[in-house]
């Protein structure tokens, strides 16, 4: 019995994907596109992508929102999880980065579930709140502008159900968090964002150490 989280290796890492990893060619493609991109460090881990995929099953989520659209994998993966009538609004600003997620969210057959909006995601969900569609969202994932974080968090609350779920990336920053040195926006940004869920009590919360740090947030 351990009373902390495995350390990774290399090696126990390929043992973690091999002997979980349910993937499929659609996201071998996409990941290994995003791969050659010079932004490919904002692509989110394989097994953070299947933690996803599962969680969202587990929400019997119909609706969710993707803040950060990137390349569209965690769009992508969300959406092969909703019904076939279900909702990915999907939030980006950069119209040529997000061409490449569309092209495979049609291979996977899912561009018909996400509705893509190209714009500053505040303004995005800003206007989901006045389309009637508050405490109506199963899912939300935040993985943009990290000195955005608690307007998007406070928008995505509204819109959430009761029981709906905020996943926050990289909450643990590649470590930087730790170091009192490091006093740059986004570092800083996150440090408050961490004590701000911590003490909220509109939300159960847990902090995972999953790719970059992940927090589940749910609305009580």
């Amino acid at each position: 019995m351990s009373s902390r989280t495995i350390q990774l290796t290399d090696a126990l890492h390929q043992y973690l994907l091999a002997n979980s990893l349910r993937d499929t060619e659609v996201r071998k493609e996409l990941r290994e596109v995003t791969s050659e991109h010079p932004m490919a460090r904002m692509q989110i881990s394989p097994e953070q992508g299947q933690f996803m995929f599962v969680l969202s099953k587990m929400l019997n989520a119909k609706k969710a929102i993707d803040v950060g659209v990137f390349t569209g994998y965690s769009a992508l993966i969300v959406a092969e999880a909703l019904p076939d009538d279900g909702l990915m609004v999907a939030c980006d600003t950069n119209q040529e980065i997000t061409n490449i997620a569309k092209v495979y969210w049609e291979k996977a057959g899912v561009d018909h579930k996400i509705d893509l909006r190209i714009a500053p995601a505040l303004d995005t969900l800003t206007a989901l709140l006045e389309e009637g569609h508050e405490a109506s969202f199963d899912m939300a994932f935040l993985d943009a502008d990290k000195c955005e974080y608690p307007a998007y968090y406070e928008v995505c609350l509204k819109l959430l159900r009761v029981g709906g779920m905020i996943l926050v990336d990289n909450v643990l920053w590649g470590g930087d968090v730790l170091d009192e040195n490091d006093q740059s926006d986004d570092t800083v940004a996150i440090r408050n964002f961490n004590q701000k869920l911590l003490e909220d009590e509109r939300v159960y919360i847990s902090m995972l150490p999953l790719g970059d740090g992940l927090t589940l947030a749910m609305k009580r």
